[in-house]
């Protein structure tokens, strides 16, 4: 049963609840808020200093990737995940359980549960209904601070869990991979702006499908049931018996298309972490397509 619970994608704001009561959260349990926030709307960072899951720490997405890459939201090296969730107080027999305070209930911590994932943690999982659902329940917050005792934690990339422009380039040509863009409607066919882009246009990835993140979860913020799931991905004729990789923006909300597979049993969809931002810039003009006004030539 401990198995169970600990490798389950999902946990409930009850279990979490629970857990918080019992003073079960140290070494063995961790949790994370995972927030960010578009510049100019929301404040993260201060807001979870404000309130937050007792014992929480804050995940800073921008600091926990790769500093020096052009792209959006790149992964940062073993080395550097390993020193930033050590101090977290994170270690590899460590249950992570992270969510976000976005409105939808779900946005940023499907990113660093795959995070986790792809550095070869498999105890991870996602509080389901996030943080609103916490606050709408009426369970306890806080504003003092976490300072968990630092761990030590040793990351081994899953080389399977990823893929770079040039695999997904040459895939364009073998076709092992499905490609699933989790991006809304309008800014996967190019008739809606990306928003805070300067010079980068719409569009998407010739060949890939569309299936946008929030259709993933219910109008309350939770995940869908997995009889749901499995549904959506067979309207859209997404085979979830062969190889998947999801993109989007700039690898994040792709990472909600892996937990949904995860969540009807397949657990080894890749992300490509450059996705649309890296794509956009590099790739030959016919493999981009898009209806968007003034389009890359």
């Amino acid at each position: 049963m401990v198995q169970q619970v600990l490798y389950r994608a999902l946990v409930s704001t009850k279990w979490l609840a629970e857990s918080v009561r019992a003073g079960q959260l140290g070494p063995g349990l961790r949790v994370l808020d995972g927030s960010w926030y578009p510049p100019g709307t929301r404040e993260a960072r201060k807001e979870y200093l404000e309130r937050h899951v007792p014992g929480a720490s804050f995940f800073d997405i921008e600091e926990c990737k790769d500093k020096s890459s052009p792209y959006e939201v790149m992964l940062p090296s073993e080395a550097g995940f390993a020193d930033y969730v050590g101090r977290l107080g994170i270690s590899n027999s460590t249950h992570v359980v992270v969510y976000d305070g976005d409105d939808l209930g779900s946005f940023y911590a499907p990113r660093v549960w795959w995070m986790f994932r792809v550095f070869g943690h498999r105890m991870v999982s996602v509080l389901n209904g996030g943080f609103r659902n916490w606050l709408k329940e009426g369970h306890p917050v806080t504003s003092e601070p976490s300072r968990p005792e630092p761990a030590v934690f040793k990351a081994t990339l899953d080389r399977s869990l990823l893929k770079t422009y040039e695999q997904v380039l040459e895939n364009l040509e073998s076709k092992r991979f499905q490609l699933v863009d989790s991006r809304s409607q309008g800014r996967y066919l190019g008739t809606e702006p990306e928003p805070d882009a300067v010079g980068l246009d719409s569009g998407h990835i010739r060949g890939s499908l569309n299936m946008p993140f929030m259709d993933f979860l219910t109008e309350d913020g939770f995940e869908k049931s997995p009889e749901m799931l499995r549904a959506m991905f067979e309207a859209k004729k997404v085979d979830l018996s062969k190889p998947l990789i999801a993109t989007c923006r700039k690898g994040v909300t792709a990472c909600h298309i892996a937990l949904a597979a995860y969540l009807c049993g397949k657990p080894d969809v890749a992300i490509y972490d450059g996705s649309w931002f890296e794509w956009f810039y590099r790739a030959p003009p016919d493999t981009i397509v898009t209806q968007w006004k003034g389009k890359k030539a």
